[in-house]
């Protein structure tokens, strides 16, 4: 039995490392590059058109939040780890070069969040309690048909899994452990995980029992302080290395297009780092049209302008605020896995001495709580569709419990589980996204 159940194991965990491999890359950037030109590069020419959307005033229309607190949201649960030990990776998989390519990923990502947006709206939905409601599921059933609905209900399901988010949970833990328990001398035990896995729990429910209006009234004040802060902390650190900055910002662009290691090491580079970038903003999985669905807007193509510019602060300014004291530190040699963490770590310590992992450690647990906040609205949505609104409470339990088991008990398996169930959402929403792009692109040239 114990044999039978490794098989298992192994071979959920190899399908899993191929679905969320190339598979996924090439339909979240193949769909995305699509879109951009399908779009007429909207996330180019119409950037001064999210900016003036951010200042436009809410209207009446159905909902529960603006759309502003829909981008702050939205934000919170793609500025994460991965923004931090996924970019250490990228560096060292695809050398400096990879951080040119999470820029152009991220060009892409926004115009296929401007679809996400734009859809959210257009194609509205109500649950069984009457409120409204936005996503892919509703998409798909509103905007293609009932003989969607299998489709919407598979997105549904394994949006219900691919949004737990303990991997988030687990990090924080194991960052703890290594920057404050560990060195302090206190033994890593599964009494003191646990302990860390009920206040991680505590504090994350104090949150999400107000629902979407307290989850977007905290997003709206937390996004802006730690991308602030990060900022501003990525500052100090340049002005007291700014002699190593043009070197950085040369190796970026020297690496992206080096002919050293022929095309195949420039195709490498972009694949790492478009890769990352796709993985961080989540363009095309689905998340950003179920927050955005719950926008007081009546108007799908504003919408849309306010979610485009989610890829541009999460894969665009964050992770580059995270490459540039690697690069000045230059020690992004190797990391796997959490490793990319340490070297982060590592980095900021070096240039900061006595303080820079602790400040990081810092924005680590707003990024960390920031995701958390906002996937369990996720998980939500995706259980209102299932089960109907009366039920869709519980899952805030189960969503509970599961980061306290996260942060006591090694991952594996069930990290590919929920890796794959979250690279399966991509299916629907980017089947979605293409099929309804001409209706979306036939309103943009209504109101020209």
């Amino acid at each position: 039995m114990t044999d039978l159940l490794q098989s298992a194991s192994d071979l959920i965990t190899c399908i899993s490392d191929f679905v969320c491999g190339y598979p996924l890359f090439l339909l979240l950037i193949g769909g995305g590059l699509y879109l951009f030109f399908y779009s007429g590069c909207v996330s180019l020419r119409c950037l001064g058109r999210s900016i003036k959307a951010l200042r436009h005033s809410d209207t009446c229309a159905e909902g529960q939040i603006s759309s502003v607190q829909a981008l702050m949201s939205a934000i919170a649960s793609t500025v994460g780890m991965g923004n931090i030990a996924g970019v250490a990776i990228a560096l060292t998989v695809g050398g400096p070069g990879a951080i040119f390519w999470m820029w152009i990923s991220a060009v892409v990502g926004m115009s296929t969040k401007f679809f996400e947006g734009a859809l959210s709206i257009m194609y509205r939905g109500h649950d069984s309690a009457g409120q409204p409601q936005g996503g892919t599921m509703y998409t798909l059933v509103n905007g293609l048909g009932a003989k969607w609905r299998p489709l919407a209900t598979f997105f549904a399901v394994v949006g219900l899994i691919g949004t737990l988010c303990v991997m988030q949970a687990n990090q924080l833990v194991e960052s703890v452990t290594t920057v404050f328990t560990t060195p302090a001398g206190i033994a890593n035990t599964a009494t003191l995980r646990f302990a860390m896995g009920v206040v991680i729990a505590l504090i994350v429910g104090s949150v999400i029992v107000g629902g979407i209006k307290r989850i977007s009234a905290i997003s709206s004040k937390i996004v802006p302080v730690m991308v602030g802060g990060y900022m501003l902390l990525v500052l100090v650190i340049v002005c007291l290395n700014i002699e190593r900055l043009p070197e950085a910002f040369a190796s970026i662009f020297r690496s992206a297009f080096s002919m050293e290691a022929g095309i195949g090491g420039i195709l490498g580079t972009a694949l790492t780092g478009a890769r990352r970038a796709a993985y961080v903003n989540e363009a095309g999985v689905g998340t950003a049209g179920m927050m955005h669905g719950a926008s007081r807007n009546d108007n799908p193509l504003r919408e849309g302008f306010v979610a485009m510019i989610g890829p541009a602060i999460d894969s665009g300014l964050v992770c580059t605020l995270t490459a540039l004291p690697i690069l000045l530190a230059g020690n992004y040699t190797s990391a796997e896995g959490m490793k990319g963490l340490y070297i982060a770590l590592n980095s900021f310590e070096a240039l900061l001495p006595g303080w820079g992992q602790y400040l990081l450690m810092v924005m680590v647990f707003f990024f960390a709580f920031s995701t958390m906040f906002s996937y369990s609205y996720y998980g939500l949505k995706c259980t209102n569709f299932l089960f109907g609104a009366h039920r869709a409470k519980y899952y805030n339990y189960f969503y509970l419990v599961m980061i306290v088991v996260a942060a006591v008990v090694p991952l594996g398996t069930v990290v590919a589980v929920m890796d794959l169930s979250f690279a399966l959402m991509a299916i629907p929403t980017m089947t979605s996204l293409i099929l309804l792009a001409p209706r979306v692109k036939r309103l943009m040239k209504q109101e020209q």
